[in-house]
């Protein structure tokens, strides 16, 4: 997973994540359930894709929102349906989980391809922008 999210960070960011600070990030998820959790897809012994799922309390609909995160295929699994199983598994379980109230995900503006994926999953674009400010790397 670490390994997937230092990828994802060059493929879609061209930034280097440093993998002692993404591994930790994993490890603090793994042993914290309510941080998240991770979803992967596996082809034979090998994990080829992966997606994690955060949550976002919202008042406005009293229910939880499921965030798509740190969602990665490699590349020779690209266009091959990894995608859209995990999707389609988080969207069953979104659905049979009473306080769901939806998902959203995040992307790099210039990800066309991405784009397309996620239209073709039925997910609208919105007119949200996003803001950040970090404090640790």
């Amino acid at each position: 997973m670490a390994e997937y999210n230092i990828l994802l960070a060059r493929e879609t960011e061209t930034i280097e994540l440093p993998l002692d600070v993404v591994r930790a990030g994993v490890e603090a998820l793994l042993r914290d359930e309510s941080k998240g959790t991770y979803f992967v897809a596996v082809s034979g012994n090998e994990v080829v894709g992966q997606l994690l799922i955060t949550h976002e309390w919202s008042d406005w609909r009293n229910g939880d929102i499921w965030w798509l995160q740190s969602v990665y295929v490699r590349s020779v699994f690209r266009r091959r349906g990894v995608f859209k199983a995990l999707f389609d598994f988080v969207v069953q379980k979104a659905t049979a989980t009473p306080d769901v109230c939806g998902l959203r995900l995040y992307m790099e503006n210039n990800n066309t391809r991405a784009r397309q994926t996620y239209r073709s999953m039925g997910m609208l674009e919105t007119h949200y922008q996003v803001f950040e400010q970090f404090f640790k790397r």
